[in-house]
């Protein structure tokens, strides 16, 4: 797209000053405003609707990054989180906000929580910095306010690019400390898998966070930093910061026990939200899971299409199939059953669970029931029964919150004992309470853990159409994504934590359609999206530029795909 003068958008903006809103269509375009190029490139329909959409271009001799600030991927990444960070603080400190009617005045961009993550509102390249944000144009009633406008495009946009993408204008200690906590935190998460270990929590994390809605850290002078036990201390070298220790979570299957509120589910939701870069400051920075580590859990009501739950399933009542196993309306047990199956499926390395949001019957039969309920009469075969065959047969480690069960003591490699907040190995003493009180319960998973059936989506299943033929592709929340008329619920998928990447999914999710050719697993099919973005951008994923989309795995792509009411599916 060419540029103008930026007069010429000035012009525009006074000639259609009054005019019905839709005459905004006219600014769409390129101006050249010297230190910068802005790009209209949607406008809204009118003042109520979704912004409209802009991007700023600089050149990169021009904002002054030196090389070293995207030398790495890692660190291309963290400089565009932190000029989004930068972006939004300043539109809302220099944009005036309101003016008029519905969304007029709002300058904004997508704003980042506590996760570092690649975001489609900043592009960086060696020939320039671009960031996509959004304006409401505006109006009174459904006039334009050219003069409002004018002073929006010609005094607020500037002094919002001036302060936000020259670096000259930024703190240099800031920004190069966000972009080497990041790197940092990407080199320990590399180094996992040659230490044998798919986690690792430094000493003097802070693990809580302020309340279930609010990721922050917790703000209590109270609040205890971790220390690693002895036992499971370790020590990584990382390029910025240097040697750092803290506890390593150990591949195989791990029990995270202790009383109630002394810091077991904290522990695990820093594990499991360890798959991500967090901000400096965040206490979870140096906090990292491996990438492909899952949380599991029951979920009511959620569909299954044709998935192999048999290794936890089978002789239900009505013969029914559980080998190509579908259903409208899951149950807790056979949710829980279909997740893991369908997360090792798509590439899991490591599977995440507590016993809180788990299904009981899923979880453990204890000698009593199963004195009182024979095999034969008992379709599922618990998951204490087959995590052993999981890490052994599949290399599938398992790391389990578990307050109410000393039966998952016999099986566990590692068991760590959580006392007020703090770490403690406990496998010896798990152990010799397993040797002398033996549950006394008899073993139900056979010998092996059975088939991982890879599954083959069909497309026509997958439809973004309505029945006015239009397209529908949208993201609702966090927890929900929107597909022509049929509803997505996420609410199981609980390592999406940013409203850009249930976006994404959406759009993710169409973008798969076009690689099932009936013969790809499904397993392929996510990975060829997940190709497509790393080489072409999140731009790949939508046919028009939007700063609002951020990075997913293949894993939740399979996994969104998996939870379509439509879908429909064969076995390899």
């Amino acid at each position: 797209m060419g540029v103008k003068p930026a007069d010429v958008l000035r012009d525009q903006l006074r000639r259609i000053d009054g005019k019905g809103y839709k005459a905004y269509k006219d600014i769409v375009g390129g101006y050249d405003f010297k230190k910068f190029a802005l790009y209209i490139d949607h406008v809204q329909g009118d003042p109520y609707a979704a912004p409209s959409r802009l991007r700023v271009r600089v050149k990169r001799t021009d904002c002054g990054f030196a090389k070293d600030t995207t030398e790495t991927r890692s660190r291309t990444i963290a400089l565009g989180d932190f000029l989004t960070r930068r972006f939004w603080q300043q539109s809302r400190r220099l944009s005036k906000g309101s003016r008029g009617s519905g969304k007029s005045g709002i300058i904004t961009i997508d704003r980042p929580g506590q996760q570092i993550l690649e975001r489609s509102a900043f592009l960086i390249n060696d020939d320039f910095v671009e960031t996509r944000f959004f304006m409401g144009l505006p109006a009174f009633g459904r006039k334009i306010a050219g003069r409002d406008a004018e002073a929006m495009f010609f005094s607020e946009l500037p002094e919002i690019v001036s302060t936000s993408l020259f670096f000259s204008a930024l703190d240099p200690k800031a920004v190069y400390r966000h972009i080497e906590t990041a790197e940092d935190a990407d080199a320990a998460r590399a180094m996992l898998l040659e230490k044998g270990l798919i986690a690792f929590i430094a000493d003097n994390s802070l693990l809580p966070r302020r309340s279930g809605i609010d990721d922050r850290p917790l703000d209590d002078p109270r609040a205890v930093q971790f220390a690693s036990d002895n036992t499971y201390r370790v020590t990584l070298d990382l390029p910025n910061c240097g040697k750092i220790t803290g506890m390593g979570i150990f591949r195989g299957i791990s029990l995270i026990v202790g009383g109630g509120y002394h810091g077991k589910s904290t522990l695990l939701h820093a594990l499991e939200r360890g798959i991500y870069n967090h901000v400096p400051d965040d206490g979870r920075q140096f906090a990292v899971t491996v990438k492909n580590a899952v949380k599991i859990r029951a979920c009511d009501g959620r569909s299954i299409a044709q998935t192999d739950i048999s290794s936890f399933i089978s002789n239900l009542p009505l013969q029914k199939d559980t080998a190509r196993f579908s259903t409208q309306n899951a149950s807790g047990s056979t949710s829980q059953a279909a997740n893991i199956i369908e997360a090792v499926e798509a590439g899991a390395e490591a599977i995440l669970l507590d016993e809180d949001t788990s299904a009981t019957n899923f979880m453990i039969r204890d000698r009593r029931m199963q004195q009182l309920v024979a095999k034969q009469s008992e379709p599922i075969t618990p998951f204490i029964d087959k995590v052993r065959q999981l890490y052994t047969e599949k290399g599938v480690s398992t790391v389990l919150v578990m307050g109410g069960s000393g039966d998952y003591f016999s099986v566990a490699d590692h068991v760590i004992r959580m006392t007020e907040y703090l770490p403690r190995d406990a496998t010896d003493a798990a152990r010799q309470i397993a040797q002398n009180d033996s549950a006394g319960r008899q073993a139900e998973g056979g010998t092996d853990f059975g088939r991982i059936a890879a599954r083959i989506p069909q497309a026509q299943s997958i439809s973004v159409y309505r029945r006015n033929k239009k397209m529908k592709i949208a993201g609702r929340g966090v927890r929900e994504i929107l597909l022509g008329e049929t509803d997505v619920d996420l609410n199981d998928l609980e390592q999406i934590v940013d409203t850009s990447q249930t976006r994404a999914l959406a759009h993710a999710v169409y973008h798969a359609s076009g690689f099932m050719d009936g013969r790809l697993p499904l397993r392929q099919v996510a990975e060829k999206v997940i190709a497509d973005i790393e080489k072409k951008g999140l731009d790949v994923l939508t046919p028009f530029v939007t700063g609002d989309l951020a990075a997913i795995r293949a894993i939740d792509i399979a996994g969104a795909i998996n939870r379509i009411r439509t879908l429909k599916v064969s076995q390899q």
